[in-house]
């Protein structure tokens, strides 16, 4: 429609037919482009559509986050009618929490790229100031495996791998020498540490009394580590990677090692917002869900380690992202590179976004175990209260996702450990018993 003024000059209201062809081939390049790329066709919206086509979503600088940074980058949040979702650096865990806890309407988060158990962490106000929880939801797990911990070059004789005995007399004797021993991980309570917990103990360190745990962000690991600041860390790629690269340490093992194809980030929201915009929250998931699918093809994994290292992502060297990307396995100890390893990063194979229930209940039973919560901690009720399978599962629904890749059960069952430990979902207390080091009293 046109309007003359005063002056006489013609001008535009809305749109004029030239703009809207133009606009309309440009879309319908976009939708084709999207249709020919992503298995499920153009969603634009869910029924009635999405509630709001906006939300702010945190990262932390990891490669598991990839799945945020293609849905971005490639158009599937728009595919879903979530044009305005904003993908946004955050610079740590701690800093994650916090943004969760104010929410957008406080210029916060409504959600994030987060350690599996910190949304129960925060809805249980464990991590929170004066303990107020902020109920969260997890929607989906973002990957397995693919974490690594990293040992200084001081300890490159000792060519420390899952055995900690020899590191244990290692860094006995630089205590005695009265030097400091110090373990990084990246968040209390949170998957860092408990996998490097996990790994000390299991070779008679106590990451309580033996070492000094510490807390650092992620991106400055390596940093830290160059200054001696840590004797060891644990954290995600493309850290580990990039401490080989700049020979200032190796990695003494990925975590999969540990615990084979083991659960590790979240898709973690706001309860609130998630209650709110629910047409929204499933069209969000669905999002996440089509980019993790197209992470996980092997044809896909240059590009996504080229996405990853981006400025606005990572922003690192592509050098240190695409090796362990696509499955090669450097550690850094002449003679140990490891081709095709299976414990390369899954974002959808092997029930890799599904958050099963059972493995919830390994964190808050490894929570217990360290004393993050109390030993009589009803899990159940509050597995209940934050983990959306049910969200999961309508939106597998939606995408017509084959049978075969949506579980039969909340539970995958038994998990065997490295050190032959068992957890047993039926019987975590049997778990918590076995262990010898641990600050919780059994009967």
């Amino acid at each position: 429609m046109t309007v003359r003024d005063k002056k006489g000059p013609t001008s535009t209201v809305g749109i004029n037919r030239r703009k809207f062809l133009k606009a309309g081939a440009g879309t319908a390049a976009l939708l084709g482009t999207l249709k020919a790329e992503f298995p499920f066709g153009v969603h634009i919206a869910e029924a009635a559509g999405p509630e709001t086509m906006k939300a702010n979503l945190g990262f932390i600088a990891l490669t598991d986050a990839a799945p945020l940074f293609v849905a971005k980058e490639k158009g599937i949040f728009a595919k879903y009618g979530m044009p305005d979702v904003e993908v946004l650096k955050q610079a740590s865990w701690g800093a994650t929490r916090d943004n969760l806890v104010l929410g957008s309407e406080g210029n916060g988060i409504d959600g994030a790229h987060i350690l599996t158990p910190m949304p129960y962490l925060i809805s249980a106000g464990k991590v929170t100031q004066n303990n107020v929880p902020t109920p969260m939801y997890i929607l989906a797990r973002l990957n397995l495996d693919s974490q690594c911990i990293s040992v200084g070059a001081e300890y490159a004789d000792l060519k420390i791998g899952l055995d900690t005995r020899p590191f244990k007399v290692g860094l006995e004797k630089k205590k005695a020498a009265g030097k400091s021993v110090k373990a990084a991980m990246t968040f209390p309570g949170g998957t860092h540490d408990l996998w490097i917990r996990y790994w000390l103990a299991a070779g008679g360190i106590d990451p309580d009394r033996d070492v000094e745990t510490i807390v650092v962000p992620p991106a400055q690991m390596v940093a830290n580590m160059k200054v001696g600041t840590m004797d060891c860390f644990c954290v995600c790629e493309p850290w580990n990677h990039q401490l080989v690269n700049q020979k200032i340490g190796y990695t003494a093992i990925t975590t999969g090692e540990l615990w084979n194809k083991h659960p590790e980030k979240s898709l973690g929201m706001r309860a609130a917002w998630v209650d709110k915009h629910p047409n929204a929250a499933k069209a969000l998931l669905m999002a996440v869900m089509e980019a993790q699918m197209w992470c996980e093809k092997m044809e896909n994994r240059e590009e996504v380690a080229a996405i990853c290292a981006k400025r606005q992502w990572i922003n690192c060297p592509v050098a240190d992202v695409t090796d362990r990307m696509k499955g090669k396995f450097d550690y850094g100890i002449p003679g140990k590179v490891v081709e095709n390893s299976p414990h390369i990063m899954k974002y959808w194979r092997d029930f890799a976004s599904y958050p099963f229930q059972s493995h919830d209940l390994w964190f808050l039973t490894e929570d217990i175990r360290w004393g993050k919560f109390e030993a009589n901690l009803d899990t159940a009720a509050l597995i209940k209260k934050v983990n959306r399978e049910d969200m999961w599962r309508d939106a597998a629904k939606a995408l017509s996702v084959p049978a075969d890749q949506v579980p039969a059960s909340t539970s995958r069952g038994k998990e065997t450990f490295f050190d032959g430990k068992v957890f047993d979902p039926a019987d975590p207390g049997a778990y918590l018993k076995s262990l010898s080091i641990k600050r919780v009293e059994l009967g």
